[in-house]
């Protein structure tokens, strides 16, 4: 798609432009404000309302699967008591910290961002924004607008915000009850009595689980092709809330936020070195928290080594106490088919249904959908090189932010958002006008993200690569980045500033 404006267009130019409105996006334009409030920018978001993911999903339960003082910003501490809050909460603090920095009136809504080119010459991007405006018989019309921007933020996510993933199930038309995505929540839904099989064994998964038991549904099964590891924690944090009665709040949120961060990279770092005494470990928790006799290895013991995907985090075991208290089961197997009053397994099996929640999964969506092209030439993202895991080689004046898969995503936004705001700092001190990443060919390729979640293996092939060795490697540990992106030298000798 040509992102070149047609001529007598509108065009708005701005230092920054940032695309997304969610978690990542309200983060960046917090910090460049707070770094950089001479930097004129705007943030376009696809949807009607702030909060990407967290004003999306509505289905019972909702929460965060990371605890909140890393999913909180660096800048600004998370208030409430709970670990793992609930997804209203998360909103609410996405709201609170746009409007403390005057993101909100900087937001631009149903802008769907669906090209970009940069024009070294100028250098400067022109973006293609898709919208929809009334037309004169009181329809809606589809039409384009274009901006322009000296440096282009990619904070959209990393997923497919119009469609969540559904296999193709074998009968399902046949089935007379009711089938919906966690994706696609419909509010009006009422789930009082019903007998309900979620098809999935991921976060989404084990949160709504005893949720739909809460909230009074006849009998909740959740369905699983292979267990995942499952982790109960505690749902506040003690010591964190000990810690607010004596120190100062942002003092006590950084020790806190400090503590975590050393709990969940030890916890990694162990179960990739020792992987067996983990497995026993979360093993011995699960067992301690269901019905005597209950077969655990059955339901609980993933084929796969702890941490090699995402671990499901479990607030005071609510999933096992469903299921020491009746409400809940678990079923393992394979699906043969739907019949109009359920699922049939493979095994002989069959699980009666009103209502089948399919939390099988999100697709893949790099950047938004959008294309982009550097001198009206398209770009292969597959034949790019991501630098630093927020840069791609090749593409000036570009950063993106992706969270870690093994912790926190905000904790990888906050890096990133300081990196950029270093960045165009530098490049203002220095007079330079871009940034580009070079690539060393002789650096061997390596898939863009070393795990074996599902909706990741289904896209790598349409991803950019990593390379073998740093700048070029994902580490996916937080206080290695903060040595390499916070504290580390822009002018590196591979990122190109002219």
């Amino acid at each position: 798609m040509n992102a070149q404006p047609d001529a007598g267009d509108s065009v708005q130019h701005v230092d920054v432009l940032i695309i997304g409105a969610g978690l990542s996006g309200i983060g960046a334009a917090s910090q460049l404000t707070r770094e950089l409030p001479g930097k004129s920018y705007l943030v376009l978001e696809s949807r009607p309302r702030m909060g990407g993911t967290w004003d999306l999903f509505r289905y019972p339960g909702v929460r965060s699967d990371s605890d909140m003082f890393t999913l909180g910003y660096r800048f600004k501490p998370w208030r409430g008591d709970k670990a793992l809050a609930d997804g209203a909460a998360i909103l609410d603090y996405v709201r609170e910290t746009a409007a403390e920095y005057g993101v909100d009136s900087h937001i631009r809504y149903d802008r769907r961002v669906v090209a970009a080119d940069w024009d070294s010459e100028a250098a400067r991007w022109t973006v293609t924004v898709e919208t929809e405006r009334e037309d004169v018989g009181g329809g809606s019309l589809k039409v384009r607008e274009h901006y322009t921007c000296s440096f282009l933020w990619a904070c959209s996510g990393y997923y497919d915000y119009d469609q969540g993933y559904s296999p193709s199930f074998p009968g399902i038309a046949e089935f007379g009850g009711t089938v919906v995505h966690p994706q696609h929540w419909p509010q009006a839904l009422d789930v009082a009595g019903k007998r309900v099989v979620v098809i999935g064994s991921g976060a989404t998964a084990v949160t709504l689980v005893p949720a739909l038991a809460q909230a009074g549904a006849g009998r909740v099964t959740m369905l699983q092709r292979s267990p995942t590891y499952v982790l109960p924690v505690p749902g506040v944090d003690v010591i964190g809330q000990k810690l607010k009665k004596v120190l100062p709040e942002k003092a006590s949120y950084m020790v806190t936020r400090w503590k975590n961060v050393a709990q969940a990279t030890l916890l990694f770092q162990a179960s990739q070195r020792w992987p067996g005494p983990v497995r026993r470990m979360i093993r011995r928790l699960n067992a301690r928290m269901l019905p005597e006799g209950y077969p655990v290895d059955t339901h609980f013991k993933p084929t796969y080594g702890p941490w090699d995907q995402r671990m499901c985090l479990v607030p005071d075991g609510d999933l096992f106490r469903a299921i020491k208290q009746g409400e809940a089961s678990v079923a393992t197997g394979t699906i043969e088919t739907f019949d109009e009053t359920g699922i049939r397994l493979a095994s002989g099996e069959h699980l009666d249904a009103d209502l089948v929640v399919t939390a099988t999964g999100l697709n893949l969506l790099a950047f938004g959908g959008m294309t982009i092209s550097v001198d009206q030439q398209p770009v292969d993202l597959t034949q790019t090189m991501a630098y630093k895991a927020m840069m791609l080689s090749g593409i000036p004046n570009f950063a993106y932010t992706i969270g870690y898969t093994n912790a926190s995503w905000t904790l990888k936004a906050d890096l990133v958002a300081e990196y950029v705001c270093r960045l165009l700092a530098h490049l203002d001190a220095t007079g330079a006008r871009t940034a580009v990443p070079v690539r060393d060919p002789e650096i061997a390729e390596e898939p863009f993200m070393d795990f074996s979640a599902g909706y990741v293996l289904r896209a790598l092939d349409r991803l950019p690569k990593q390379g073998s060795i740093e700048p070029w490697k994902l580490r996916q540990n937080y206080v290695h980045d903060v040595r390499t992106i916070r504290r580390g030298a822009i002018d590196d000798g591979v990122l190109s500033l002219r």
